[in-house]
């Protein structure tokens, strides 16, 4: 399910995809395909592979990465959150009223 979510999160991205936010050129805001479910669909996707790895080699070590990966994602979704609000503005609050941060 995690590398689907991530497959289409590619597509959905289409020639916007990029690491990390560029503001100076931005681009335009990303909010169609799973974009309109999820506004972090790729750490929702990470999160999937984590817990997947986790059920199928069920250990102490993999769940404690589990936990830190997702703190980690966590984190990140907060640092983007306060970039695209400066650079999307009101297009972004919009946004952000609609879809729920990860599912």
């Amino acid at each position: 399910m995690g590398l689907v979510l991530f497959s289409l999160s590619i597509i959905s991205f289409g020639k916007s995809f990029r690491v990390g936010i560029d503001e100076e050129k931005p681009g335009e805001l990303i909010t169609t395909g799973v974009f309109a479910i999820s506004r972090n669909p790729i750490y929702t996707a990470f999160g999937f592979i984590l817990i997947g790895t986790f059920l199928i080699l069920p250990n102490w070590l993999l769940l404690l990465y589990v936990f830190a990966g997702f703190w980690l994602f966590n984190r990140q979704v907060q640092l983007e959150e306060k970039s695209l609000k400066k650079i999307y503005g009101e297009e972004y609050e919009a946004y952000c009223k609609k879809v729920r941060k990860y599912l």
